[in-house]
């Protein structure tokens, strides 16, 4: 159950804050642990803190590759189940809270976050199936994501049970069907997969309740079918709970709100992201040639 789980004990956050002061954390941990290495190593050259990325072009790096692993996701053979790519995204933005991009590249740890999701969802993929939808050196890859499994994991603090807003999304199909009128329930689905997919360019993860983004994502499905919920919300779903409605009801604009004033940041932007890292980023760690964007 949600309710006792390990997902809303340690990584369901208060607010957004929370998360930016995590991460800025991280990113000036990792430039004074290089300032460090810099005054014992070559301490005549003075040390330059705007050649590292800030907290903001972290976070546009990070959203970038998000985009790469829900393509990669989609396009994976054998057909990925939802709840697979939703464990990743999961992974992947709990690793980056206490992780800098600038220390570990995203690209290996998005592949490592995938594979791990195929591992922990039961959607049995051996290694070699898993690299066969990886272009470049494929060998290479395979060692990486083996070699990040561990790490990982210590990261997630071993915490690997994801709950996503799947269930609680066919519970509220179900129960619409049972106690409402509208006509075809299903035809929201195509709508409900679009937010859902959105909503891993963002942390709403960890930020809500996997029935508050699965009632979100049915509530903006049905506005774009120009169905009116709302009376189902109020006099069915919480007829005997209406103490704890307008809780539900500030999540879920929220919710709504996050993905609608979702920015995507440019290719420029990204490229000019990715030559500073190329600058700042861990030498010590060697990044593969592999290609998840062309699988």
């Amino acid at each position: 159950m949600y309710s006792q789980s390990s997902q809303k004990k340690y990584w369901l956050f208060s607010n957004e804050q929370q998360l930016l002061n995590l991460r800025a954390r991280q990113n000036q941990i990792y430039i004074e642990k290089k300032h460090e290495f810099w005054q014992t190593s070559d301490p005549q050259v003075p040390f330059r803190t705007e050649l590292f990325l800030t907290p903001e072009e972290e976070s546009q790096l990070l959203q970038h590759y998000c985009i790469n692993m829900k393509e990669f996701c989609k396009r994976f053979e054998p057909v990925m189940p939802k709840s697979v790519i939703g464990a990743a995204f999961h992974y992947f933005k709990r690793f980056y809270l206490y992780n800098s991009p600038m220390d570990k590249h995203p690209k290996e740890i998005l592949a490592t976050c995938v594979y791990m999701a195929c591992k922990v969802e039961e959607f049995n993929v051996s290694i070699s199936q898993f690299i066969g939808n990886i272009k470049g050196d494929r060998s290479k890859a395979m060692d990486i994501i083996l070699s990040n499994e561990l790490l990982l994991m210590q990261q997630l603090n071993y915490y690997l049970t994801i709950h996503g807003p799947f269930r609680p999304i066919e519970g509220f199909l179900i129960d619409i069907k049972t106690r409402c009128s509208m006509v075809n329930p299903d035809r929201l689905r195509i709508g409900i997969d679009e937010f859902i997919e959105k909503t891993y360019m963002t942390d709403i993860c960890l930020l809500y309740s996997p029935s508050q983004i699965a009632l979100a994502a049915v509530l903006h499905a049905a506005s774009k079918e120009q169905e009116n919920l709302d009376h189902y919300v109020t006099e069915s779903l919480f007829r005997d709970s209406k103490d704890k409605l307008p809780v539900l009801i500030e999540a879920v604009r929220k919710i709504r709100s996050m993905v609608k004033t979702l920015d995507i940041p440019s290719k420029d932007i990204i490229r000019k992201i990715e030559k500073k890292l190329e600058l700042c980023k861990n030498h010590e760690v060697k990044v593969t040639t592999y290609n998840i964007n062309d699988s």
